[in-house]
């Protein structure tokens, strides 16, 4: 046959602090040294460096009417250059018209930057360009569409 055990509730059931020593002790919050926040800078404190470093002491401040900036990720020509083939394997560029068009957008790339030569003839979707590399890409024989922010 099973051998049955009971639980540690059912055993100490009649003993009248069921494991927990004399009157009172697993009772209240003195077990566990004061309610909430109590004792942070006296008897809690080292559970404090252990686990909260930055519990005390002024944090900023949320302002009201936060400015939204925009994370600026570019691209130079010369990456661009670099990796025409590669965009055009993956399917994230396609040729048409005699020229290579690269939506920089769906890339998540927002800025082109002149740096470096072009040596196909593309056709660039992008949010911001600078003149350089209008210039580069216009004498190469391409075209820029500057896409508007969403």
């Amino acid at each position: 046959m099973v051998v049955r055990r009971d639980k540690k509730s059912r055993k100490m059931h009649g003993y009248r602090n069921r494991g927990w020593g004399s009157i009172g002790q697993h009772r209240k919050s003195g077990s566990r040294g004061g309610r909430g926040a109590a004792g942070m800078h006296k008897h809690k404190w080292s559970w404090v460096i252990k686990y909260f470093r930055d519990w005390f002491g002024k944090k900023g401040f949320v302002p009201r009417n936060p400015v939204k900036t925009v994370e600026v990720r570019e691209i130079t020509l010369a990456q661009i250059d670099s990796l025409v083939y590669r965009l055009i394997k993956d399917g994230k560029a396609v040729y048409e018209d005699g020229k290579i068009v690269i939506d920089l957008s769906k890339m998540g790339i927002n800025k082109v930057i002149g740096s470096g030569r072009i040596s196909y003839p593309i056709k660039l979707l992008t949010y911001s360009i600078t003149e350089k590399a209008r210039e580069k890409i216009e004498k190469a024989g391409g075209t820029v569409v500057i896409l508007k922010n969403k």
